[in-house]
C-alpha cells in the first residue's frame, strides 16, 4: 500500500514558534511587578535601590482651571510711560556703546563684543 504524500510546511513551523514566543513573553511580562523579589544574581534589582512607595502617587489635576487673575491691564498712561522708558534705555545703551568704542579705538578691551 501506498501512503499519501506528506507535505511539509517550513513557514508554518516558524509562525508557530513565533506565536509561542510572543505568548511566553506576554505571560512573563505579567510577572514584572515581582522583579523586586528576585535575587540580584538572577537578574533582580541591584542593591541600594529605594523601596517602592506604599501608596502610589496621585496624578496632577489636569482639568482644574487656574484662579481668575486679579491684576488689571495697564492703562494707556502706564503703557505710554513704559514705551518712553524703553526708548530712553535704548538711547542710553547706544550712547554708552558708542562711548566705549571711541574710548578704545584698538578694540583690545571690547571683550565678546569684539567678535560677536
Amino acid at each position: 500500500m501506498m501512503s499519501a504524500p506528506r507535505y511539509e510546511r517550513p513557514g508554518l513551523a516558524r509562525a508557530l514558534a513565533a506565536a509561542l514566543l510572543l505568548a511566553g513573553a506576554a505571560i512573563v511580562s505579567g510577572c514584572s511587578s515581582t522583579i523586586d523579589h528576585i535575587p540580584t544574581a538572577v537578574g533582580g534589582l541591584p542593591e541600594g535601590v529605594p523601596q517602592r512607595p506604599a501608596t502610589p502617587t496621585s496624578y496632577p489635576a489636569v482639568h482644574d482651571m487656574p484662579p481668575a487673575r486679579t491684576d488689571e491691564p495697564l492703562s494707556e498712561a502706564e503703557k505710554k510711560r513704559l514705551r518712553e522708558d524703553l526708548a530712553r534705555m535704548r538711547e542710553n545703551a547706544a550712547r554708552d556703546a558708542t562711548t566705549a568704542i571711541s574710548a578704545d579705538p584698538t578694540g583690545r578691551n571690547a571683550g565678546p563684543a569684539r567678535n560677536p
